[in-house]
């Protein structure tokens, strides 16, 4: 057996590894709980979001789908029920997966605010798979070890926890101050939101152009983002 595998043996019989995988499948089926009743009872998923917002088109568009969009959410409730239950915890993972893994790329390519919160999701998705490496490998193209985990011969403790874990408030650390740098400008989540970020940008006026373009003309992201370079060429070549 690898040491790789050591290490995984001893995390599965650490308490502080068996709590962080409850609480992982407990906030991961939480958040699929009100999203699909919202889908089942008929209503728009996150109403709140104007239709001419990037993400609030898709969702719109989503919404009127009809009896897929009751799917939608049937299927998230069994996912959620399946990730509490322990015995079909490993199937709740399996459909969690390219549920939250579409969410963020979703996210990320209409520039979304909530890309933080949708990436650490997709992390514990990510987290729970591997929790149940022992269960899945049997499934995985690669040489198999030995099925029975032996015995530690010098137990890691602490220091794994600590490197776990400390690893873990890095990357949630790097993916805050990533993503908040990530892209020069987005169309929040309304059009007051966007506008206000007009006032600390490069380019006011362009930022301008791109909020119009987003909400007043209901234009499609690659559009406005065109629009909002081609009004910052104009500026610079005025400028010169």
């Amino acid at each position: 057996m690898s040491r790789i595998e050591e290490i995984y043996y001893e995390a599965r019989a650490d308490l502080w590894f068996k709590r962080f995988a409850i609480f992982c499948r407990v906030a991961l089926a939480a958040s699929f709980i009100p999203a699909g009743y919202i889908k089942i009872i008929g209503e728009r998923f996150a109403a709140g979001l104007p239709a001419n917002n990037p993400l609030g088109h898709y969702f719109e568009a989503l919404h009127l789908t009809g009896y897929y969009y009751t799917f939608i959410g049937i299927a998230q409730i069994i996912t959620a029920i399946f990730l509490l239950i322990p015995r079909t915890s490993l199937l709740g993972a399996l459909m969690y997966f390219p549920f939250v893994l579409n969410i963020c790329v979703l996210t990320y390519a209409t520039r979304f605010d909530g890309t933080r919160g949708v990436t650490m999701m997709l992390l514990a998705s990510l987290f729970l798979l591997a929790w149940d490496y022992d269960r899945l490998k049997h499934v995985l193209p690669f040489k198999q070890s030995e099925s029975v985990p032996p015995a530690l011969k010098k137990p890691l403790g602490k220091r794994l926890r600590f490197v776990f874990f400390g690893g873990s408030f890095a990357v949630v650390a790097l993916i805050i101050a990533g993503t908040f740098y990530l892209y020069e400008i987005v169309p929040g989540n309304s059009e007051a939101e966007c506008r206000n970020q007009c006032a600390s940008s490069k380019n006011p006026a362009a930022c301008q152009v791109f909020c119009d373009c987003i909400y007043k003309q209901g234009k499609p992201l690659d559009t406005c983002l065109a629009n909002f370079d081609k009004a910052k060429n104009i500026r610079i070549s005025g400028g010169k």
